[in-house]
């Protein structure tokens, strides 16, 4: 995990793809700069200049789920060329509806929600494929270029965004945010990734997420990383939702003003970005973490009491580096933490969190500062993230996994008796396992994990069961669906996973190895007396 931040820049396709990203993002941030600032001079209502901000998030919290199931079970190639896409033609209409003087502030909302519902569209696919760009070690550097390569942009982006608001006005800056997918576009259609066909159909869009839901809610880690992102996102948003107000009510600033301040949250994360690996590698997550909040807190503080735009700008600087370092070390935790086959539903979840967060603090902060102050609003959400700081010592943040999560491919798909269909079901499987009395206490915490890890892998109705004549005859009982369903579920087990079920195999002690039943369902007929009975020889 010490690798460079900048070692994955050495293979060309994350390079092409990294460097494309350098100049959507600029265009990106030239045209939250354009919205922002639109959004003061076409409304006086300071929680509506907030709500710039919750229209593009809400999307990524409201979208994301179903982005993550489409990009596990879809070409993510192509469902980035669709998002991209997407937002280039809204941005383009963004721009002649204002270059026409149509835009009203709600229809503004609307525009920045569609180009959010693209972000929230191309994300999980994005993040999931860094996987397949680079190899395992370099991954958090990778994570940490993403990050860089957008906070590279936003030191210099609303500095030239604010430029071009005062120069041309907010509908150039639309125009030009229009024109920058292009080179992220043609990067995408250049990539050719590697396809690996699977022998097994497709997972049904509302089962996916439904797994991806499973999945999550079966790992405690991950539901740690998820909740402190929701903190996060939900009071460092204030800065970006309310520094539109700070520049014009507290700096008494414009456009240009505005531009840089955001600039300098831009380089500070940039320097955030360049210490990561080093911080990392010095102290713990959850150190990280703690102190991250605290230094963004006393930055939210010093920023409500400036009055002058230099001061501003220096307590940016610490927020911008703590804004990278916890958004990515929450992120990378995350995909070390989960297997492939489910990292685009995982990230998704982070991202709904996070995002989520984000939305809630927009809109809560914006509320706040209308009633009492934009300083006051500040305080306020300094005060809640030093709460923030505080909850790591309940819930602690993980460790980067160490686990190998790469699978396990031990199952061989048994030979049936009976001629099934994939669909064929509902199937139950009991597991019978031989244990003596002295290793009954080692077994139950074994088979605790093998609940957990059987019931996120998909099973359902999980139970274990003792014989009571036999007493040394333990029975591990599930069901799946389908009969694809039960293969799926051996093909999601991990390396990982491997070494649980190696211990209990140490623990049995029958002459053979623990003996497996596979069982379909059947439900009898009602039929007349005079007709024999008979059951169902096939369920489609």
């Amino acid at each position: 995990m010490s690798t460079s931040p900048l070692a994955p820049l050495q293979h060309a396709n994350f390079r092409a793809l990294w460097l494309a990203t350098l100049v959507s993002n600029l265009g990106g941030l030239v045209q939250i700069v354009g919205a922002g600032w639109m959004m003061t001079s076409i409304s006086a209502s300071n929680d509506m200049v907030a709500l710039v901000q919750a229209s593009t998030t809400l999307p990524i919290m409201v979208f994301s789920l179903a982005a993550g199931a489409l990009a596990d079970n879809f070409n993510r190639r192509h469902i980035m060329l669709v998002a991209q896409t997407l937002m280039m033609v809204v941005s383009a209409a963004l721009a002649v509806f204002a270059f026409a003087g149509l835009i009203t502030p709600w229809l503004l909302l609307c525009f920045t929600f569609l180009i959010g519902c693209g972000t929230a569209l191309h994300n999980p696919s994005w993040q999931a494929s860094m996987g397949d760009l680079v190899p395992r070690d370099e991954l958090p550097g990778a994570v940490t270029l993403n990050s860089m390569s957008y906070n590279l942009m936003r030191s210099i982006g609303p500095a030239v965004g604010g430029m071009i608001v005062a120069m041309a006005g907010a509908a150039f800056a639309f125009a030009v945010n229009a024109v920058s997918y292009f080179a992220l576009i043609r990067a995408l259609k250049r990539w050719k990734p590697e396809h690996k066909p699977s022998a097994l159909p497709r997972e049904g869009f509302g089962s996916a997420m439904s797994v991806g839901l499973r999945y999550i809610a079966m790992s405690p880690n991950l539901l740690k990383v998820m909740f402190r992102s929701f903190l996060f996102g939900l009071t460092a948003v204030s800065v970006l939702a309310l520094l539109p107000l700070v520049t014009r009510d507290l700096v008494t600033g414009g456009a240009f003003s505005y531009g840089i301040i955001l600039g300098c949250f831009g380089a500070g994360a940039i320097g955030g970005a360049l210490l990561n690996a080093r911080v990392r590698a010095k102290w713990a997550n959850e150190t990280i973490v703690r102190g991250t909040f605290l230094v963004f807190a006393l930055s939210v503080i010093a920023l409500a009491f400036s009055r002058q735009l230099w001061i501003s700008c220096l307590a940016v600087l610490p927020a911008g580096a703590c804004w990278v370092m916890t958004l990515s070390l929450f992120n990378v935790t995350v995909q070390l933490s989960t297997p492939r086959w489910v990292v685009g539903r995982a990230l998704a979840l982070y991202q709904t969190a996070t995002f989520g967060g984000m939305t809630a603090g927009s809109a809560i902060w914006g509320v706040v500062a209308e009633a009492h102050g934009t300083d006051s609003a500040l305080i306020l959400a300094g005060a809640v993230m030093v709460g923030g700081a505080a909850v790591g010592l309940r819930y602690v943040l993980p460790e980067f996994s160490k686990l190998s999560l790469d699978p396990l491919d031990r199952f061989n798909e048994p030979d049936l008796q009976l001629d099934l269909r994939p669909r064929s079901g509902p199937i139950m499987i009991m597991v019978d396992y031989e244990i003596a009395q002295q290793d009954v206490t080692a077994f139950l915490a074994l088979m605790a994990q093998r609940r957990r890890i059987r019931l996120r892998d998909g099973a359902r109705q999980w139970s274990l069961l003792r014989d009571l004549e036999n007493p040394r005859i333990w029975s591990e009982s599930y069901h799946v669906p389908t009969w694809v369903e039960y293969v799926r579920h051996h093909q999601r087990r991990t390396q990982a996973d491997g070494e649980v079920f190696d211990q209990l195999l140490a623990l049995h002690r029958g002459e053979r190895p623990p003996h497996v039943h596979r069982m379909i369902e059947r439900q009898t007929v009602p039929v007349r007396d005079d007709t024999p009975l008979k059951t169902h020889t096939e369920i489609p």
